[in-house]
């Protein structure tokens, strides 16, 4: 690293707006070099970041130690195939399952997605995870693999009951939901993570993807990330380096708040924009936040090393909100009578068989 990344690292005093992965189980020098850089504000961990519930307390507790305020630590933990912690948490069904419990009782739906938010959220919690990327609010309209079984529902409204309930119950845990993908995935067939996806529907179109995160918006979400895709008929830009999606649409006409994370600049759907420096760049200019680089440490040398301090009292305050409620990481609920209960119930629905939706009915 530079001398004037060196010097600047020295002055650090709060968040910076970039977010990054460490390879191991536990920290190299070099990666607590890179954590202290006052640009750094935060890690996503991984599945091979974890071996067990002890190794990840140190692992989180050796990282919350680097900085004073602590760096926010958070993990992909949806359920289903999305889920980096296993052995020594619950297991959590993917979110379409809720939604073929839905179409068959909605309140149980509601109750079990509440549960397992809970459950989720109180098991991160106790390991001291700030928070999860969690819930997918995208649409299932039966085109993305990429998302797939972890959307809801393709009704726009059941997905946005469904989330409603899953990040009340995160809430009720003190953890902070992110919805993702703003403002839908749903709607395309190519997976950002290896080409851009071009969602062509006018915005009149798009409306019914909104609508799970206006809603959630209205109940006071704190946490988006946007998606890596371009919506050609509305913004030539990607959505999550668009000051279109992020500002005029997101910030003023939703009215949202909270703050906002880029998905993996890494990701070859973000290279419409340069070398992962210049994503960065634009991403925050564009609105975000905080910047996320995955599994490139080189593209997170380089963007250190070329960073100018791109850090805003506003996105301050808005990621200071990030972190858990007061002593909710202190709470140790999980093996209590409330976080067995949880369980149980929610291990019981998912062990029944598959719900049968309605007869359908010939009116007259």
């Amino acid at each position: 690293m530079t001398d004037a990344s060196e010097a600047l690292k020295r002055t650090a005093v709060s968040l910076g707006p970039i977010m990054i992965d460490v390879p191991g189980a536990v920290l190299s020098d070099e990666d607590r070099v890179l954590l202290e850089h006052p640009a750094i504000g935060g890690v996503i961990l991984f599945s091979r970041n974890f071996t067990d519930d002890l190794q990840l307390r140190e692992l989180v507790r050796s990282i919350a130690a680097l900085r004073t305020p602590s760096l926010l630590i958070a993990v992909d933990q949806e359920g289903g195939r999305v889920q980096r912690f296993t052995d020594g948490f619950t297991k959590l069904p993917p979110l379409r399952w809720f939604g073929q419990q839905f179409d068959v009782d909605p309140a149980a739906a509601r109750s079990l997605a509440h549960k397992a938010a809970w459950i989720m959220a109180v098991e991160l919690l106790e390991v001291g995870i700030d928070f999860s990327f969690a819930p997918v609010v995208d649409i299932d309209w039966g085109l993305s693999e990429v998302i797939g079984d972890r959307a809801f529902h393709s009704d726009p409204e059941v997905v946005s009951s469904l989330a409603l309930s899953f990040t009340q119950g995160m809430r009720e845990a003190g953890m902070v939901p992110v919805a993702k993908h703003f403002p839908g995935h749903g709607g395309v067939a190519a997976d950002s993570h290896v080409v851009l996806p071009e969602d062509h529907r006018p915005y009149t179109d798009l409306i019914e993807d909104l609508k799970p995160f206006r809603s959630l918006i209205d109940h006071g979400l704190q946490g988006i990330m946007p998606a890596h895709v371009r919506y050609s008929e509305v913004d030539q830009q990607i959505a999550s380096m668009s000051e279109y999606w992020l500002q005029t649409e997101l910030r003023e006409n939703l009215g949202y708040k909270g703050s906002i994370f880029s998905d993996d600049l890494s990701m070859a759907g973000a290279g419409i924009v340069g070398e992962v420096p210049e994503r960065v760049v634009k991403t925050i200019e564009a609105g975000s936040d905080m910047a996320l680089i995955c599994n490139d440490r080189d593209a997170v040398v380089a963007t250190l090393d070329a960073s100018k301090d791109l850090r805003q009292p506003a996105s301050q305050a808005r990621l200071i909100a990030m972190r858990p409620a007061t002593d909710a990481k202190d709470a140790s609920l999980v093996g209590t009578s409330a976080w067995q209960g949880a369980v149980d119930e929610l291990m019981a629905a998912v062990d029944r068989p598959p719900p049968k939706p309605p007869p359908l009915t010939l009116d007259g």
